[in-house]
């Protein structure tokens, strides 16, 4: 078992993907090959990654084929090969040719049958409703119905209820949520994304108050028999403002509450997930509830915030599915202080003065973190770090135009 080699192959290139691949290099030294369609800023001219850009990532067969022929071409005695999708598209595929992928990986995900019923919005609400997991007032808008009363007033958010579909025909002002003010501006956008060729349902669902602090992310994982043995919850400080990111999480300190924590566990376990999941929440004042949006089926986007607090992500998975080992319960209580951008916008931007002072002070005692401020990997490389330096200098860009 000692002489056991891990090589991560992790599917995607962006952010998530590069943070999966920190993660197992600070766990284990290794590199890790990573797929995309294109280049991306986010793992691009990495130490840490070999990354393979392979247009064939966006056809079904092809996908499977490329996976495994490297597999084919990696294949060792002793050595185990782990398969990470880091957008939904990926982890979906992943999950979907899951039988045939496990014949030559670690496939530490859900089957299909499950992911089916939690992907799509209207029905992950319906298992929320089984399940006692709070959620935002909700009605399902399809194609061709007429605009309605809601049972809730505007403002509404409207959001597809299958995002990949959605992203798939894509069009110019596109969002990925809209907040509505009126029944004018909901037939406006409904009209548009139905014209663009998305046919499945939308969500509508009653605005809930508060800024980028009233939300939480929680990222669990749960080992092969079901059982949750990681959770970390994470208050959100700030969210990215651009139309097509919004909702991707910038800054974040970690939290602890027994009862949203335990109300989670027990749905997962419920229903048997096996893998990471991660979920976004906001904070309803107005009921002094927390409410889900969503389960990702797989670590987030953000999902540094969870391994630079003392969870590494890779760990889990490894000492899981290869050495199966019993894990012990993890549960994050103490507070760290995350970030993807500099500190300078986390401190411009963030409206709670008590939070930017919990952030200083984090900062000041050494639990704090960057997802990008990586020395083994910035070490020797002029390349990384200047594109470290302009995406720095485009941050501040951004929230000045985009974050009011």
């Amino acid at each position: 078992m000692e002489n056991i080699k891990i090589q991560p192959v992790l599917v995607g290139g962006d952010i998530n993907c590069y943070s999966v691949a920190r993660a197992y290099h600070e766990a284990y030294g290794v590199k890790s090959i990573a797929f995309g369609k294109m280049l991306l800023g986010a793992t691009k001219d990495s130490n840490i990654i070999d990354f393979r850009v392979d247009p064939r990532m966006n056809d079904k067969e092809e996908f499977v084929k490329v996976l495994l022929e490297t597999a084919n071409q990696l294949a060792e005695p002793n050595k185990k090969l782990i398969i990470h999708g880091c957008t939904d598209e990926y982890a979906e595929l992943i999950i979907d040719y899951r039988d045939v992928l496990s014949t030559k990986y670690i496939v530490p995900y859900i089957g299909a049958e499950l992911k089916d019923k939690l992907i799509e919005k209207e029905s992950f609400y319906q298992m929320c409703e089984e399940h006692g997991l709070d959620y935002p007032k909700t009605h399902i808008f399809n194609k061709g119905d007429e605009v309605c009363e809601f049972g809730f007033n505007y403002p509404v958010i409207l959001k597809a209820s299958d995002s990949i579909s959605f992203f798939q025909h894509a069009f110019e002002g596109m969002n990925k949520a809209y907040l509505i003010e009126n029944a004018e501006e909901f037939k406006k956008a409904t009209d548009e994304i139905y014209s663009h060729g998305y046919e499945k349902s939308m969500i509508v669902q009653d605005f809930i108050p508060g800024d980028d602090s009233h939300m939480r992310v929680l990222t669990c994982y749960s080992d092969k028999n079901g059982k949750v043995k990681m959770m970390c919850l994470g208050h959100v400080l700030l969210e990215e403002h651009t139309p097509k990111g919004i909702g991707n999480h910038a800054a974040i300190i970690t939290e602890y509450d027994e009862e949203v924590m335990n109300k989670f566990k027990t749905f997962l376990e419920n229903i048997n997930y096996t893998g990471y999941s991660n979920f976004d929440i906001k904070y309803d004042a107005r009921e002094k509830k927390y409410k889900v949006f969503e389960i990702n089926l797989r670590q987030g986007r953000s999902n540094y915030y969870v391994t630079s607090s003392g969870n590494n992500i890779a760990e889990f998975v490894v000492e899981d599915r290869v050495y199966n080992k019993e894990l012990d319960m993890k549960i994050q209580k103490e507070s760290f202080f995350w970030r993807v951008i500099p500190k300078k916008v986390v401190y411009k931007y963030v409206k709670n003065e008590e939070l930017i002072k919990k952030c200083k002070e984090l900062d000041a005692a050494g639990k704090s973190a960057s997802s990008f401020e990586y020395e083994a990997d910035l070490k020797g490389n002029l390349k990384r770090r200047w594109y470290i330096f302009l995406y720095s200098i485009n941050q501040f860009r951004k929230y000045n135009k985009y974050c009011k």
